[in-house]
């Protein structure tokens, strides 16, 4: 019975080293990330700008590339305004 018992610490030390080295882990990753932001926020800002353009230009692409919402344009705004309301109401029956 004693050697259950001690198998059960074993583990429970084990497992409390691998939650303190998780935290420092994410410690030193946050350390990294904001002195990242702090010496090149510019370059950062540029950066994500520019993914964020790149990607609406994507959308812009493909949506000119389907026939149905080249002619009629007033369903672009109909199929945004649908997926906004369905993605808020998830997000609301989350919280």
């Amino acid at each position: 019975m004693s050697t259950i018992e001690e198998q059960k610490k074993l583990i429970e030390s084990e497992i409390k080293k691998l939650e303190d080295m998780s935290g420092s882990v994410t410690i030193h990753a946050k350390k990294f990330r904001d002195n990242a932001f702090s010496r090149f926020p510019i370059l950062l800002i540029f950066l994500s700008s520019f993914g964020l353009v790149f990607t609406l230009y994507g959308f812009e692409k493909v949506i000119d590339q389907i026939d149905f919402f080249k002619t009629n344009p007033l369903m672009i705004l109909v199929t945004g305004i649908i997926t906004l309301a369905i993605t808020g109401s998830l997000f609301k029956e989350l919280e």
